[in-house]
């Protein structure tokens, strides 16, 4: 991702500045910390001042940290025609980048919910892995409406991620070899059922009307 400021003029300079507070970002957050644009200023050598014009509040900041951010896909060059060999390989590419940066995708969800709690949602949840899902369902689109699919998709998701890898592991004593394996195996199951009885229920459930003022 990039800014405004990041965007208009001197790029490259601009570019090492902003990917420096990134890394420092990161970095906190794979500590366990919250950082700040202050802190994050300070620990890239940058100036306070300098940080704000990229990053003007810490919510911002921790967008740009989280690990998923820069990945547009998650298949392969040579993807497979077949939905369900598709999905597999972005659960398999899915479920290991959240256990690669599993220190930051606890931090990152324990910071997404206390923030939830204080009414202030963290704009980290902006539906990334439902895209990379959907877009390994493609192959079914002329069976399944556009709305069955981000359905299917939806139900995935709800059986991958940080979430799921917190609950199999910590509560249900899984390796993490074991909880990809667990969660590849959910997201096969759901593509199944819904090839023999049809899409999940949230797909037949209508859209809520709009209110205006």
């Amino acid at each position: 991702m990039s800014t405004p400021y990041q965007d208009a003029g001197r790029s490259g300079q601009k570019r090492r500045t902003f990917e420096a507070l990134v890394a420092a970002a990161r970095e906190a957050v794979a500590a366990g910390e919250a950082p700040t644009v202050d802190s994050t200023a300070a620990a890239a050598g940058v100036a306070r001042s300098t940080a704000y014009r990229y990053f003007p509040s810490q919510r911002e900041l921790l967008a740009a940290a989280h690990p998923e951010t820069a990945r547009q896909s998650l298949l392969p060059a040579d993807a497979p025609g077949d939905p369900a060999a598709r999905l597999d390989a972005v659960v398999l590419e899915f479920t290991q980048l959240i256990v690669n940066t599993e220190a930051q995708q606890r931090t990152m969800l324990r910071l997404s919910l206390e923030r939830n709690q204080t009414g202030s949602a963290l704009p980290l949840r902006q539906g990334r892995a439902i895209a990379w899902i959907q877009e390994a369902l493609n192959p079914l689109r002329g069976r399944f409406s556009a709305q069955e699919i981000r359905a299917l998709a939806l139900a995935v998701r709800s059986a991958i991620g940080i979430e799921a890898l917190v609950w199999l592991t910590d509560i249900g004593g899984l390796s993490r070899v074991e909880a990809m394996a667990s969660m590849r195996w959910s997201a096969q199951a759901l593509l199944q059922q819904a090839l023999d009885s049809g899409p999940p229920p949230a797909a037949q459930v209508p859209a809520r009307p709009k209110i205006t003022s």
